[in-house]
């Protein structure tokens, strides 16, 4: 059998990592650094039958603790690693390389994923045997110890302090101002904040409260404007009844109140009904839009209805020859519509007229005949906001405008004719451009 010789040995460039703490003695001819580094040499010369080889670049560290990753030598070592111009790394102890096992974990990550062999001289610690990979093991066993340790170390802190009351930090909600780490109240927001309840518990939607709040500019604490699931946050968020939660219990806070007892529980009497249902009562209380505007061909007054079927409730408009049972003169014409497609198709078809240039001159000579002149670039700029004024207008509100400009809907055999009344835009036009006036303010 062939011997293995030298030559015949793969080539392994081993890199000699040394590092001292402290810098005392670091200025003598031959220091700790030099001792490390020549016993190092030695082994590696020890081990020239199995082709290593040290490579000329030093890597010191003198008078750095251990304690830490952000070492001069060490960020070049791993460089050179990461470039792949070695493939053992020497130090005479463990501890030379690092004090922390989770540090120790880190860097034999970056050794496993170049290749590169880690040998200790003075504790038999070499990951090319299995003795060395068994001991790797364990001292990794022990750093994933370390690491769930501290963690529940944290949770247990982070949970004893919550039990006192304490804020413990994250983004500061909206009413409050951080203080010397603690929670006081901010005056301004504070009030917006009972605003936001106070508003709920009247509608008991936050979708309209939403509507509501972005038509007006509403801001969270980000400076984003307030949707639906940023009020809904805030109304469950037990912080304003001055109370910390952990993990779904609740504990007194260190900090002051917003919101008292009976407001929140008013509130959360709402928030604990069904929402479909809060949505049907939301939508049997809007107006009907079309109301005493929509009539079938033959003269007959359409009026709003509605059924529910489940949690689900749909309106129609149904003729008073369908409610009473009368013969209808044309059985033709529809008797009974659903309510959403009819309303959509007379808010596009104002939305249509409003966008035509000649609505604004006919407009313009209507604010001066009535007295009211305004200047053609804020009429236009008016009839534009229309279509995103719209959105977030109450029901209420879209009805009342749907008054100003809808003279009469009548359903056909073939479709709806839809007649708009010029003379009710200036009114329209006031109610657009005080409402614009309210939300700079």
């Amino acid at each position: 059998m062939m011997r293995k010789t030298e030559s015949a040995a793969r080539r392994q460039r081993c890199a000699v990592y040394t590092r001292k703490s402290s810098e005392e003695g670091l200025d003598m001819d031959f220091n700790s650094l030099d001792a490390q580094r020549e016993a190092c040499e030695a082994y590696v010369a020890s081990q020239r039958s199995e082709g290593w080889v040290c490579v000329r670049d030093r890597y010191d560290d003198g008078g750095v603790s251990g304690g830490t990753l952000d070492r001069p030598g060490l960020r070049q070592l791993l460089s050179d690693i990461e470039g792949g111009l070695i493939d053992v790394v020497v130090v005479y102890k463990i501890d030379r390389l690092s004090r922390s096992l989770m540090d120790f974990s880190k860097l034999v990550e970056i050794f496993d994923r170049n290749s590169v062999t880690f040998v200790s001289i003075t504790q038999s610690f070499n990951t090319t045997t299995s003795m060395g990979r068994l001991t790797l093991n364990i001292l990794l066993s022990f750093a994933q110890f370390e690491r769930e340790v501290t963690a529940e170390r944290i949770r247990d802190k982070f949970k004893a302090s919550r039990m006192k009351g304490m804020w413990m930090g994250g983004n500061v909600p909206l009413g409050y101002d951080v203080r010397d780490r603690k929670l006081v109240i901010n005056k301004d927001e504070a009030a917006q904040v009972r605003r936001i309840f106070e508003r709920f518990a009247e509608l008991g939607s936050a979708t309209v409260l939403a509507r509501e709040f972005r038509s007006e500019g509403f801001r969270t604490k980000t400076g984003t404007l307030a949707d639906k699931g940023y009020l809904y946050r805030v109304l469950k968020n037990r912080i304003y009844r001055g109370e910390a939660v952990h993990k779904g219990t609740a504990y007194p806070g260190e900090h002051d109140a917003i919101i008292d007892e009976k407001l929140w529980n008013r509130v959360h009497g709402i928030l604990k009904v069904n929402p479909r249902k809060r949505a049907a009562n939301t939508r049997a209380r809007t107006p009907a839009l079309l109301k005493g505007l929509i009539f079938t061909a033959t003269g007959v007054a359409m009026t709003p209805s509605s059924t529910k079927s489940g949690t689900r409730r749909y309106r129609y408009y149904v003729s008073m020859d369908a409610i009473r049972s009368r013969g209808m003169s044309d059985p033709d014409i529809p008797q009974r519509l659903a309510a959403d497609p009819v309303e959509s198709a007379v808010v596009n078809e104002m939305r249509r007229v409003l966008r035509r240039p000649e609505t604004a001159a006919q407009v313009l000579r209507l604010l001066e005949k009535d007295g009211h002149p305004v200047a053609s670039a804020d009429l236009v700029s008016a009839l534009n906001q229309f279509d995103q004024l719209w959105g977030t207008l109450f029901p209420a509100e879209q009805a009342r405008i749907v008054q100003f400009l809808v003279r009469r809907v009548t359903v056909t055999a073939e479709g709806l004719v839809i007649d708009l009344r010029i003379d009710g835009m200036p009114d329209m036009v006031r109610t657009i451009t005080s409402r614009a006036a309210r939300k700079a303010a």
